[in-house]
């Protein structure tokens, strides 16, 4: 299995109605498909009604967030203990917008990487540049300050219990979308600073693309030997362009990575 991971990432959006209705099409859609791990990361007040719509499923329940505090006085915090009782397995730590928006710092995210590690979820870490770096050049510095927080804070063999996603801001709900080749060379640097942990490890880890992947270029990204696999956005609101990139995953072809 080449394609590893799946995750849709639902960010503030739907009603209970509507979540339910999403998930009554894609769950028995993806049922057939055995050749990749699939998730969905709901909204924190959606939770309990996905995790049972899930139950039974091949699609795992994650969520968008959690607290770096494990409990104690953190009014509207939802911590690592609580995700995990509830049972999800995977978590997104350090997306973009909660980068930019809430102002979660390298640091801040690192503590939640270490978090959710605690309480064995898998954290999905996200990295990426803006539209402005990349333009100045500077795509590589930025992952690699993204990453070694991580590893500064938790070591590096807490990088093998979760999922590394890169996600070019500037093609985030813009339209744009980074060229395969493009993907391609960052989760090939982002291997090769893994590798430096250990080959076994980089040749192990799961790295995902997240930046505007549709059915139309799901395929095309997939096929690159480094990109193990996709965080979607805006598109895993839509049932049947959701199933259609997990189908893609499902039909991409073995790669050997040199």
């Amino acid at each position: 299995m080449r394609i590893k991971l799946v995750a849709g990432n639902w960010k503030m959006n739907g009603t209970l109605a509507s979540s339910r209705a999403l998930l009554e099409a894609v769950v028995p859609a993806l049922a057939p498909l055995k050749r990749a791990n699939f998730a969905v990361c709901s909204p924190f007040p959606h939770l309990g009604l996905v995790q049972q719509a899930l139950r039974g499923s091949n699609v795992a329940l994650g969520a968008q967030d959690v607290c770096q505090h494990d409990n104690g006085a953190y009014t509207g915090g939802v911590s690592a203990a609580m995700l995990a009782d509830l049972g999800c397995r995977y978590v997104i730590v350090g997306h973009s917008e909660r980068r930019a928006v809430f102002g979660d710092s390298d640091e801040l995210v690192a503590l939640k990487y270490a978090a959710a590690v605690r309480h064995r979820l898998t954290p999905i870490l996200c990295v990426g540049e803006t539209l402005a770096e990349r333009e100045s050049g500077v795509t590589e510095k930025v992952v690699a300050r993204q990453l070694d927080a991580v590893i500064g804070h938790c070591g590096a063999a807490a990088l093998e219990r979760g999922v590394v996603a890169y996600e070019p801001v500037w093609a985030i709900g813009t339209g744009r979308n980074a060229t395969p080749e493009q993907a391609q060379a960052v989760h090939e640097y982002v291997r090769g600073r893994l590798a430096a942990a250990g080959r076994r490890m980089a040749d192990a880890a799961c790295i995902l693309y997240g930046g505007s992947v549709k059915a139309a270029n799901a395929a095309q990204l997939f096929a690159m030997p480094d990109v193990d696999g996709g965080l979607i956005g805006g598109a895993s609101l839509v049932a049947g362009e959701f199933v259609a990139i997990c189908r893609a995953a499902q039909s991409s072809k073995e790669t050997v990575k040199s």
